[in-house]
């Protein structure tokens, strides 16, 4: 059987994808009444960080021990990786040793490279281009606070990142109509909003991106690797953070959700992130755990 792998939502189909969040709903369930199986005794996760981390690390760790499994955490101070050696030659290695693999790093090529090569699935767990891991968590809080996304609006506001790049996939897999506002120079990928079709719409306006949405989400406004261009950002990206005032365009039970780490009152006021009427953040959080061991159980078993 051939491997599976997890570098875009793309590589799942949209049965896939909601087996992928109904299993998750189901382990979150187990695991709170204290019945979770251990499915990954003797099984070995690999962790690979080139970029600094604190939910992913957790959710990932945390998640194979309470599934029976080990997680084995490499940075690139730690490997052969950081000192030049081929990733085709780390995945070659690495994959025999192990039975999963979850990569955080910069370049999306270096993924696609290393999974080429790999023996196991791979796991992107972020890259420059896309946070596919963040999007089942997000789409699994959206499912259990207000039941499927499906024909839903949802509202981005800010960066065209690769949290932005990941909702362009989501709305076309999940099929909800997608509204994003970004500055003019800070649009996402042009090739992949022209993918997604009717379902995306590009504004600079976040008003009209908000209006009637029934989810409205952010990110910082620079990344990891752009703290450089913050407080030029900052000027160019006023008038987008998300608070109680742009909410009141939104759908009456708008949901608001942010990946996290949040910068209070720059993309996002205090107030409106505390707000635990709208603001649904903590819960989505919590949903790694539960998305990302549900996704290692599915291609665990696809791949088997």
């Amino acid at each position: 059987m051939a491997i599976r792998h997890f570098l875009t939502l793309r590589d799942l189909t949209t049965q896939e994808l909601n087996q992928v969040i109904q299993s998750a709903i189901e382990i979150k369930a187990a695991y709170r009444d204290g019945r979770q199986d251990p499915v990954f005794k003797g099984k070995v996760l690999a962790m690979i960080f080139e970029k600094s981390s604190t939910r992913t690390r957790v959710s990932f760790e945390a998640g194979m021990a309470q599934l029976g499994g080990d997680a084995i955490f490499l940075s690139s101070n730690d490997t052969q990786l950081g000192r030049g050696e081929p990733i085709e030659d780390s995945a070659r290695v690495i994959s025999r040793m192990v039975d999963i693999v979850m990569i955080r790093t910069f370049g999306h090529d270096k993924i696609e490279r290393f999974a080429k090569y790999s023996k196991v699935p791979v796991i992107n767990a972020l890259t420059d281009q896309y946070h596919p891991c963040q999007l089942l968590a997000d789409i699994q809080t959206y499912v259990e606070h207000r039941g499927s996304i499906e024909g839903k609006t949802v509202a981005w506001i800010g960066d065209g990142n690769n949290m932005c790049h990941s909702w362009i996939n989501a709305a076309i897999a999940f099929g909800f109509k997608l509204n994003i506002a970004c500055p003019e120079g800070y649009e996402p990928n042009s090739g992949l909003v022209n993918e997604g079709g009717a379902a995306v719409m590009l504004t600079t306006d976040p008003v009209a991106a908000v209006k009637d949405a029934d989810l409205v989400t952010t990110d910082v406004f620079a990344s990891m690797g752009q703290e450089d261009q913050q407080q030029d950002r900052l000027a160019k990206f006023s008038g987008f953070q998300v608070n109680h005032q742009l909410m009141e365009n939104a759908a009456s039970d708008a949901l608001f959700m942010h990946c996290l780490p949040a910068h209070r009152n720059e993309e996002v006021s205090a107030e409106l992130l505390e707000d635990e009427s709208i603001s649904v953040v903590w819960d989505e959080a919590e949903n790694r755990l539960h998305a990302q061991k549900a996704l290692m159980v599915f291609l665990l078993g696809a791949s088997s």
